[in-house]
Parts: structure tokens; C-alpha cells; sequence
């Protein structure tokens, strides 16, 4: 048949583009996924006049906030009274440079942060934020653990999903994309499941800590990223899955077709 040929090429185009499109975003949604766990702006506090704030109560906000034995309740009144913000590893607040009691308010304000050591990601919540003897509140314990955990299996299966691609290409097979496809659509469920936990854990923890009057809380544009990143990862599953299964049938069909 003369038209094989032009219909094998166009099939094969097709498919590349698929390809080319899926590998695009994958990368895309890595480097979100990556600026999204390494900045600090996943949620954000607007303090209307933080500069007095901390002039009236002197050095003792930020000195406790950034202490080793900083309690949950000690370290969130700070990022309300101090427009904080938090990350996945980073909690910070911003200060003026001259906070002594007996200086005068100033406009001229720094940012300082403190990292979650991997002891504090495991630490244990309570019923009653800073309260040891109130008991454990199970559900924030696990959603700030897998807040922690999630991104870096998502992380780990798209890197994954590229050696089995880069192998792909190697054995010049589309089949192993259908793998790549499946890891791709995994990592996304747990960007989703990072997602839903962070907005759980930042509800739970308000309803324990109710925010005050002056004080405005929203999601950051680190948390942004997270969100665009797992719809990215599902749209690179399902071509990289589609690409596959479907090379695959026309395959067999033109197969059988040149057999009959």
C-alpha cells in the first residue's frame, strides 16, 4: 500500500509530540515542586503595624521565636504579631533591624528565619498548641508528617519515571513510557495529598489558635506551585500513558494487517 509509509511517519510524529509534550511538562512540574519545597511563602501573615508590635513586648518575641525550645504556640503568636511566613523547612518573621524596648518604632525592617530541624517535622502536636500535658492530636501530628514526607516521594517517583524514560529511549520502545505514566500519575496523587494536608494541618491549627483581629492569613505562592504542579504531573501521565498504549495497538493492528 503506498500510503504505509506516510501513515507510519505521521503515527510516529504523533507520537513524538506527545512525548515531547509529556517530558515538558514533567520538567516544569519538577522545578515547581522543587521552588515550591525550598521557599518559605507555603502561608503568610499580614500584621498591620509589626514595627510597634515588637517594640512593645523588646527582643523577647524573636529571641523565643528563634530558641531551640520554641513551643508551637510560641513560634505561631510570633508569626502573627511579626508578618511571618512558613515553609515546608523555614519559619520566619520580619522585625525591625533596632528592636530594643527603648527605641522608637522603625520602618527600616529585616527578615529572620529559623529552619524545622527533621526532630521537629516528627515532633508531636497537641490538643492544646504549647500545652505537653493536653495530649496528642493525632490528626495534626500525621498531616504535618506527611506534609514533610509527600513532596519528596513525589519528587523521587518523577525522577524515577525520567530513568525509566531515559531507558525508553535507549531501547527505542515506547512501552516502558506506560511505567513512566504511572509513576508520573502516583507522584501527582501525592502533590495532591501534599495539598490537602497542608490546608487541613493550616485549619486545624486556626481553629486551636484563632487568628487575631489585625492579623490577615493566606496561602503564599510557594503553596501555588504545589497546587499547579499536580495537574501538570497528571496531564504528563496521561500522555506518556496514552502515547504508549495506543503505539501499541496500532502497532499490533498494522502487524496483523501486514500478515493478512
Amino acid at each position: 500500500c503506498p500510503c504505509a509509509p506516510s501513515d507510519g511517519a505521521m503515527m510516529d510524529n504523533r507520537f513524538a509530540t506527545a512525548l515531547v509534550i509529556a517530558c515538558v511538562l514533567s520538567l516544569i512540574s519538577t522545578i515547581y515542586m522543587a521552588a515550591s519545597i525550598g521557599t518559605d511563602f507555603w502561608y503568610e501573615y499580614h500584621t498591620l503595624s509589626p514595627a510597634e508590635n515588637i517594640s512593645e513586648a523588646g527582643r523577647s518575641i524573636w529571641e523565643e521565636f528563634v530558641s531551640k525550645d520554641a513551643d508551637e504556640k510560641t513560634y505561631t503568636d510570633a508569626l502573627f504579631r511579626c508578618n511571618g511566613t512558613v515553609g515546608l523547612w523555614r519559619r520566619c518573621i520580619t522585625v525591625p533591624k533596632n528592636s530594643h524596648w527603648y527605641s522608637p518604632p522603625e520602618t527600616d525592617m529585616t527578615t529572620n528565619c529559623i529552619s524545622f530541624s527533621l526532630s521537629d517535622q516528627f515532633v508531636e502536636k497537641y490538643i492544646e498548641p504549647g500545652n505537653h500535658n493536653s495530649g496528642t492530636d493525632l490528626n495534626r501530628t500525621y498531616l504535618w508528617r506527611l506534609q514533610f514526607l509527600l513532596p519528596f516521594v513525589s519528587i523521587g517517583l518523577m525522577c524515577f519515571g525520567a530513568l525509566i524514560g531515559l531507558c525508553a529511549c535507549a531501547c527505542r520502545s515506547l512501552y516502558p513510557a506506560i511505567a513512566t505514566g504511572v509513576l508520573h500519575f502516583l507522584a501527582g496523587l501525592c502533590t495532591l495529598g501534599l495539598v490537602g494536608c497542608y490546608v487541613a494541618g493550616i485549619e486545624l491549627l486556626h481553629r486551636k489558635l484563632p487568628l487575631p483581629e489585625d492579623v490577615r492569613g493566606e496561602f503564599g505562592w510557594s503553596f501555588c506551585l504545589a497546587c499547579v504542579s499536580a495537574p501538570l504531573q497528571f496531564m504528563a501521565a496521561a500522555l506518556f500513558i496514552w502515547a504508549a498504549r495506543t503505539n501499541r495497538k496500532e502497532f499490533t493492528l498494522l502487524k496483523a494487517y501486514r500478515v493478512a
